[in-house]
């Protein structure tokens, strides 16, 4: 913005940052702008220092005033919503919220020209990771507007992300790109910055949007009204929707192809339309990577893929699934169980409860107890469940079961494992009112010590 501005005739230049010439490249900038004809300082000073700022702009000399603003200071503190605290939010807000209102206040009796706030795309569609930036430049964005009304120039550019035309190799524009949010080069947001104050537009969103990749990942899950009322975004976000579940399932509707396959191939036409998605979410030229029993969470997956994926699964199945799909389900062959179970949940109601409850069980007992009372106690209710469950479910238990019309009396192993089925299953309901002192010496004798 200093190149431009010394390009363009600003005889003076003021430029601050909190270390002023001790910043990197702050001499070879002021060299490159006094060779374009402009006067430079250097200044160390917070903007949000309101003390300091006015000192600062109390010192611009009478013959050289101050006609024109831009603030672009800004503090990076990217985090999903569950990691952000009070502290990380209230250093984005402090340079974008307190720099902004110190700069009004110190200069709102000055005849300036431009009053230029950058602010981010974040305020206007959410982006992913900056939680703490949306709210800090949707008050530029709003204190734009409120200067307007004042009689005051403003003009609050809502920038998507900057970067040159190799392109940012950081692990923040990867996660952009993989969201269809692309970097702009300079010399097009410059641009965008002339046509902006040449029309004295107020509030202004510069974005390079991959459309079908930003709709895929953050549109499926929730409205959009401001998209939706853009036509040529609505065109661009409904063909994606389009080709996305042409993509996964060829152009069939998913239940017309899983009507009449039998179990076995559902299941596999399920998995590999799950580990297309997966694949095509990772960035990955096919599903060779994506194993069916690998956790997401070993694949690569975070917050945000997994949102991506939930979203692209959603369109394609039909289905309103869960935020936490890939943390519920937590590998491609539990969520390809997971679809088929919305998808035809007449093949699958009688087990499908049970099993999920199973699951959920198995997980707490995963995290396991030091406890070695509590242990006893759940191991023995766990044995009691499972014969009661296999005395009553098990239609070869029964009278009509081959052999014979008595189990017990063929006096084989059968008969001697259903009478210590009985015998466990009273054991356990003698014990579930125990002490401890007597459910040790229960396991101390089941254990033969004494």
């Amino acid at each position: 913005v200093a190149r431009w501005l010394a390009a363009n005739g600003a005889e003076h230049l003021v430029l601050t940052s909190r270390r002023g010439e001790a910043a990197p490249g702050a001499a070879e900038l002021r060299e490159e702008l006094t060779a374009l004809g402009a006067g430079v300082t250097l200044a160390a000073c917070d903007v949000s220092d309101r003390e300091a700022l006015a000192a600062l702009i109390a010192a611009v000399p009478a013959d050289r005033p101050l006609t024109a603003v831009v603030h672009t200071a800004a503090v990076l503190d990217d985090g999903v919503i569950e990691t952000l605290t009070p502290e990380r939010v209230a250093d984005v807000l402090r340079v974008k919220v307190d720099g902004t209102r110190n700069l009004h206040e110190l200069t709102r009796g000055l005849d300036l020209s431009a009053f230029v706030l950058f602010s981010s795309f974040a305020a206007t569609f959410g982006a992913p990771g900056q939680g703490n930036q949306a709210p800090g430049n949707a008050f530029l964005d709003a204190f734009a507007e409120y200067r307007r009304a004042e009689g005051l120039p403003a003009t609050s550019l809502a920038w998507g992300p900057w970067g040159s035309a190799d392109g940012d190799d950081s692990a923040a524009g990867d996660r952009m790109r993989r969201h269809g949010i692309l970097a702009m080069s300079p010399d097009r947001t410059l641009t965008s910055l002339r046509h902006a104050l040449d029309r004295d537009e107020t509030t202004l969103t510069v974005v390079d949007m991959d459309w079908k990749r930003f709709t895929l990942a953050f549109t499926a899950d929730r409205a959009r009204p401001l998209l939706l009322e853009l036509p040529e975004a609505r065109r661009v976000i409904e063909s994606a929707e389009r080709e996305s579940a042409e993509d996964l399932t060829g152009g069939v509707p998913l239940t017309r192809q899983l009507a009449g396959l039998p179990e076995v191939e559902q299941e596999r036409l399920l998995l590999d339309l799950v580990r297309t998605a997966v694949a095509a979410v990772l960035g990955h030229p096919d599903t060779t990577a994506v194993e069916a029993g690998r956790a997401f969470k070993e694949l690569g997956f975070d917050s945000l893929t997994s949102v991506e994926l939930r979203n692209r699964l959603g369109a394609v199945s039909g289905l309103k699934l869960p935020a936490s799909l890939v943390f519920d389900q937590p590998t491609p062959a539990a969520v390809a169980a997971y679809l088929r179970a919305g998808i035809v949940p007449d093949a699958v109601a009688g087990g499908a409860p049970l099993l999920e409850e199973l699951d959920r069980l198995e997980s707490v007992l995963e995290q396991g107890t030091g406890d070695n009372v509590v242990r006893a106690r759940v191991t023995m209710r766990l044995q009691s469940l499972l014969a009661r469950w296999n005395e009553s479910g098990d239609p070869a238990a029964g009278p009509a079961g081959p052999g014979a019309a008595d189990g017990s009396a063929a006096g084989g192993p059968a008969g001697e494992a259903a009478d210590g089925a009985d015998s466990g299953i009273d054991a356990v309901e003698q014990l579930q009112d125990a002490s401890d002192e007597e459910l040790f010496a229960f396991i101390n004798k089941g254990l033969g010590r004494y």
